[in-house]
């Protein structure tokens, strides 16, 4: 596959990587940084995507690692941010609060619940969820259960 076919795949397929950002920073120098991490990841293993998932699905699994590991390697300060990242702000001037206060929880959660939440938001499948992150389809269906309650529990809907 070509550089040209790459940037193309890329280009059609950025939301991806924004979304990705959007759940692991804070910062707008975070994002940006992590946005070109995540870019810089995809085109040097590029080479090694054979095709058998969908370019899409090669990418989250990318992006995800790349942030879960940066996250790891930061070990940031918990900045427990009040308003969304411009990025998301400038998709849509009238978000609701209950978006924002939704991606607020999903910030609360750990690396390997924000990678799920954010793939089920996304309306993938438990399957595609399952082969994204390595778990079976199963795992993936109890954990998004959990997942669910937690959040619940951080908005204050929990009942315990």
């Amino acid at each position: 596959m070509s550089e040209i076919e790459f940037v193309q795949l890329l280009f059609k397929n950025q939301g991806i990587i924004g979304k990705v950002c959007s759940i692991y920073c804070n910062q707008q120098e975070d994002y940006e940084d992590l946005f070109q991490e995540i870019t810089y990841h995809a085109w040097k293993g590029y080479a090694k995507f054979r095709g058998d998932a969908k370019f899409s699905t090669w990418l989250y699994r990318i992006a995800l690692n790349t942030a879960i590991s940066s996250f790891r390697k930061r070990k940031p300060a918990v900045d427990l941010v009040s308003v969304l990242p411009d990025q998301i702000a400038d998709q849509s001037t009238e978000i609701s609060d209950r978006k924002q206060q939704l991606l607020w929880a999903i910030k609360q959660l750990n690396e390997a619940e924000r990678a799920i939440i954010a793939l089920y938001l996304e309306e993938m499948s438990y399957q595609e969820i399952a082969e994204v992150i390595g778990i079976s389809e199963n795992n993936v269906g109890v954990k998004i259960n959990r997942i669910k309650t937690k959040l619940q529990k951080i908005l204050g809907h929990g009942n315990g």
